[in-house]
């Protein structure tokens, strides 16, 4: 969750420096605290909203006699009338009197770009974290141009280029303040959704995702982000790295609300589905499975590559040889990526195939597919007092797989879109 800043402080005489504390402390509770039941956050955040209102109204006469105040004291207000989750008309007027009392105040832009942003006008939003930049580079409103990038870019039909825009910008926030744990966590976000949007087969940037994150965890206050954690185990469970599956309860912990502990049953769910498919050859009887085998083409060079059976196969790439296999059946799950199958090599050695950036139904039950050097891993993923293991293949992308001997067709590759991430704006 994005935190808010960039408060400007003055100087003991304005009436408005002693609230500055007390409203920290509301973004505070709203950025860190996840009870289990989310009625006391709410009661918790009101509280501290209506104290804070109360001072302000008290203040409210003194604050009108000098302009610099009267800009600290509209911005204030509207920045507490707008750390609820839903969007607040009130708000939206107190932070338009402040900037246009000051537009060079980039901390009241920040706060009127949010607030259009819950209001749904994304243009209006992004207006205003231009306008903040236009005063000079800034984290927050870094930051928050590249959430709302990510946003504006889901479903358009330049997706890609306005994610990288959005890469762009959080790295700049990285620049600015190598420290600062927020802004890693949003170019970890930036890298995660760009793995989607450009096809769901670019591994490096799932890695560059998982560099951010291990930077956040640098930073204490950002680091205890319930979303961070989610996120990191969401990334390694793309990586196939389902040994991280413990990021899914530490998320959990944080905030009960993400629902984590429903994508650790899932996880376990496939895991313990492929491992039972492999093991038991999909429950398919002898005689019949011999028969499906009996059609695989014969056991000869592919173009420059060997032909080899699973149990040939190392960790990694496998260069110089390639695997052909029986499709057995696919394997339904609740996520939409990866696609997963159920293949035999020739000898009925079973195992899993996990292909990306492929449509669903491009490959079916009984055909030959050749993997040219295929991406092997042996799985082994110890949860709860049960260990689940399995062998596995995957393909990131449509020229890594031969489908009945031939290249996939163009129209079978698909681009995946992914939400990487779930951000209260």
């Amino acid at each position: 969750m994005e935190m808010e800043g960039g408060d400007v402080f003055l100087d003991s005489q304005d009436p408005c420096e002693s609230l500055l504390p007390a409203i920290e402390e509301l973004y505070l509770v709203r950025d860190t605290f996840f009870p289990l039941d989310p009625t006391i956050k709410k009661a918790r955040l009101d509280n501290l909203m209506r104290e804070a209102l109360v001072v302000l109204a008290e203040i409210a006469a003194e604050c009108r006699k000098q302009p610099e105040q009267r800009t600290q004291w509209e911005y204030l207000r509207g920045k507490v009338l707008d750390a609820g989750p839903d969007y607040c008309k009130e708000a939206e007027d107190h932070l338009a009197k402040s900037v246009k009392l000051d537009p060079s105040r980039v901390d009241a832009w920040c706060c009127l770009g949010n607030c259009f942003w819950k209001k749904g006008d994304l243009t209006q939003a992004k207006n205003c974290f231009k306008y903040a930049l236009s005063k000079g580079l800034n984290k927050k409103a870094l930051q928050q141009l590249s959430m709302l990038e990510r946003r504006i870019a889901k479903g358009s039909p330049d997706e890609a280029e306005t994610v990288e825009e959005s890469i762009r910008h959080a790295k700049q926030a990285v620049t600015l303040d190598i420290k600062d744990g927020q802004s890693w966590y949003t170019l970890g976000n930036a890298y995660f959704t760009s793995f989607f949007v450009t096809g769901a087969w670019d591994r490096s940037k799932l890695h560059q995702s998982l560099r951010a994150y291990q930077n956040v965890e640098k930073d204490e206050m950002a680091s205890a982000n319930p979303d961070l954690h989610f996120n990191s185990a969401t990334v390694h469970q793309y990586l196939e790295d389902y040994e991280r599956v413990q990021r899914f309860e530490a998320a959990s912990i944080r905030d009960p609300g993400l629902h984590a502990q429903h994508e650790v049953s899932k996880l376990v769910n496939l895991l313990s589905r492929l491992e039972d498919l492999t093991v038991n050859k999909g429950r398919i009887k002898p005689k019949r499975l011999a028969t499906i085998l009996s059609c695989l083409p014969p056991d000869i060079s592919v173009g420059p590559h060997k032909q080899v059976r699973v149990g040939a196969l190392q960790e990694g790439f496998n260069k110089g040889v390639a695997l052909p296999g029986k499709v057995l059946q696919a394997v339904p799950h609740e996520n939409s990526v990866p696609l997963f199958y159920l293949v035999a090599d020739r000898e009925a050695n079973c195992f899993a195939l996990s292909v990306y950036a492929l449509r669903d139904g491009a490959i079916r039950e009984g055909n030959t597919v050749t993997l040219p050097e295929p991406f092997f891993h042996n799985v082994c993923v110890s949860w709860q007092n049960k260990t689940y293991q399995y062998k596995a293949i995957r393909v990131d992308l449509p020229q890594q797989l031969l489908l009945n001997g031939q290249p996939t067709l163009v129209q079978d590759a698909v681009c995946s879109t992914l939400q990487a991430e779930n951000i209260a704006p």
